[in-house]
C-alpha cells in the first residue's frame, strides 16, 4: 500500500499548539483520533476550526488529521485553525 501525501503545518494560539496533516483526498477532521465534532462539541468552535476552508472555498476537499497539545477549548480551536491555514497557504 502506498502512502499518501500530505502537507505538514504548526498552528499556535497562545499556549496551545496544533500540529496538522492536511490531506488531498477528501475527508473529516479528526483531532486527537476523535472526529471534529466529538472534540469541539459546539458549534462556534466548529465554525472556528472550519473557517480556513469557507474563507478558500475548499470545504470538504481535504482531510485533516491533528494532534494539538495544551491551552483550554478556545485556544485549542484557534490554533487548529491556524495549523490548517498554514497548510493551505502552502499549498497555494
Amino acid at each position: 500500500m502506498a502512502e499518501q501525501s500530505y502537507i505538514y503545518a504548526v498552528g499556535k494560539r497562545k499556549t496551545a499548539v496544533a500540529q496538522v496533516r492536511l490531506y488531498s483526498d477528501a475527508g473529516p477532521i479528526v483531532v486527537d483520533e476523535k472526529l471534529m465534532e466529538e472534540a469541539f462539541p459546539y458549534s462556534i468552535w466548529q465554525q472556528v476550526i472550519n473557517e480556513p476552508f469557507t474563507v478558500t472555498n475548499t470545504q470538504g476537499k481535504y482531510r485533516v488529521v491533528a494532534k494539538v497539545t495544551g491551552g483550554g477549548v478556545n485556544g485549542r480551536a484557534g490554533a487548529l485553525r491556524h495549523g490548517i491555514a498554514r497548510a493551505l497557504a502552502e499549498i497555494d
